[in-house]
C-alpha cells in the first residue's frame, strides 16, 4: 500500500503554537522503503507518528492505498511501528512478546503461536521462544520488535530510529537485514533516521526534512550527487560548504581551484559542497590549494587530516595510511570529480 500526504500540517497546542510540520506533500510508493532523514527537531518523527495515527494532523490529508485515513486511529490503519526503544515487555518471553498483538485481538492461542513462530523464523529467531528480553543482545531485541510488528501482517511498516541503540558493526548488519526483509516481503516501509549513511544504504527514496519542510526528495544517488539546496548539500555526506563563483564559461572558481559543475549554473555567487574524501593531496603548483597540516589521526583504513588554508580549516580523509604526517608541514590540495557538488547561493 502506498502512503500519501497532501498539505499536511502539524502543531502542538493552540493556533499560536509553532508549526512542527509545515504543509508538506509526500508519497511513499507501494512496496518501497522511504527514509525520512534530517537533524533533530526537523519534524521527521512527528511525520512518522502521523502515518501511524499516533498523532493527528492539524490540517491536510493522509491517504493509505488511496483511502483517506486522516481521522482513523492506529488500529484502523493496518500499520505497525517499530520504536526506537523496542518497547518489549520485560516479564514476557520472546514468543509472548511477538504474539501479544494477536492475543489481545482475540486470535486463538494455536493461531497466535503459529504466526508468532513464522514471524520469528523470518527474522532469524527460531529457538529463542522462551528467552526473556533481558537475556537477548541489542540486535536480538531489535529482531523481536520487528517480528512483533510483522506478525500483525501490516500493509505499512514504520521504523523510528531503529538502530540508534546498537554499536556500529551491529547497525550495519541489522540495516542489511531490514532491507532484505522489506524486499523479500515487498513491504511498504517508512523509516526515520538522522544517519545519512544508514539512509543511503537502505532506501529506494530519501526525503530530507529541514525545519518542518521537505528540503528535497529523491533517490540516494540524486540527493548525494545532485543536492538542490545549501542545506541538503551540507547535510548529505558531512560536506563542508565554501563560497565560490560561477563564470560565464560555466566553470566555478573556489579560491585558486576551478571545476566544471555537472549542470549549468547562472553566473554569480554559488556554494560549493565538498566531502572530506573529495580532497586529494597533490604536488604544489598552479591549480592547487596550499595549506598547513594542523592535526592528523590514524583510523586504520584511512587518516583524518585538518589542513589550514586560505579557505579556512579543511577536514580531509586520506587513504594513505602508510605515510607519516608531521604537524606544521606544508601540503597542497586539489579536488577530485566525485564528492563535489555546486548549488546556487541562498538569497
Amino acid at each position: 500500500m502506498s502512503i500519501e500526504f497532501r498539505q499536511v500540517t502539524k502543531r502542538y497546542g493552540g493556533a499560536g503554537s509553532p508549526l512542527v510540520v509545515k504543509a508538506i506533500d509526500l508519497v511513499v510508493p507501494k512496496g518501497t522503503l522511504t527514509t525520512i532523514l534530517g537533524p533533530s527537531g526537523c519534524g521527521k518523527t512527528t511525520t512518522l507518528r502521523m502515518i501511524a495515527g499516533l498523532d493527528a494532523p492539524s490540517a491536510g490529508q493522509i491517504l493509505i492505498d488511496g483511502k483517506d485515513v486522516t481521522l482513523l486511529g492506529p488500529a484502523e490503519r493496518n500499520v505497525s511501528m517499530v520504536f526506537q526503544s523496542y518497547a518489549l515487555f520485560p516479564h514476557m518471553n520472546v514468543i509472548a512478546n511477538v504474539g501479544y498483538g494477536l492475543s489481545v485481538s482475540g486470535v486463538s492461542k494455536a493461531e497466535t503461536a503459529r504466526r508468532a513462530c513464522a514471524a520469528m523464523e523470518s527474522v532469524g529467531l527460531t529457538g529463542y521462544d522462551q528467552r526473556l528480553p533481558s537475556e537477548l543482545s541489542g540486535g536480538q531485541q531489535q529482531r523481536v520488535a520487528v517480528a512483533r510488528s510483522l506478525v500483525l501482517e501490516p500493509s505499512v511498516l514504520l521504523f523510528d530510529e531503529p538502530l540508534s541503540n546498537l554499536d556500529a558493526r551491529l547497525r550495519r548488519s541489522m540495516r542489511e537485514e531490514i532491507r532484505a526483509l522489506q524486499q523479500r516481503l515487498k513491504l511498504t516501509v517508512a523509516y526515520v533516521t538522522h544517519d545519512q549513511s544508514e539512509a543511503l544504504a537502505v532506501s529506494d527514496q530519501i526525503i530530507v526534512m529541514d525545519g518542518g519542510l521537505i528540503a528535497q526528495a529523491g533517490t540516494p544517488q540524486e540527493l548525494f550527487e545532485a543536492p538542490q539546496t545549501e542545506f541538503v548539500a551540507g547535510f548529505m555526506g558531512e560536506a563542508m560548504l565554501f563560497a565560490g563563483s560561477a563564470g560565464v564559461d560555466g566553470r566555478v572558481t573556489l579560491g585558486p581551484l576551478a571545476l566544471q559543475p555537472p549542470r549549468p549554473l547562472k553566473p554569480g555567487p554559488v556554494k560549493v559542497a565538498v566531502r572530506p574524501e573529495a580532497w586529494q593531496l597533490a604536488a604544489p603548483g598552479a591549480g592547487t590549494l596550499p595549506g598547513t597540516l594542523i592535526k592528523h589521526a590514524y583510523l586504520g583504513s584511512h587518516q583524518e587530516l585538518t589542513v589550514a588554508t586560505a579557505l579556512g580549516d579543511i577536514f580531509v580523509v586520506s587513504p594513505d595510511v602508510a605515510r607519516e604526517w608531521r604537524v606544521g608541514e606544508t601540503l597542497a590540495l586539489r579536488l577530485a570529480r566525485h564528492g563535489v557538488s555546486v548549488v546556487a547561493a541562498a538569497d
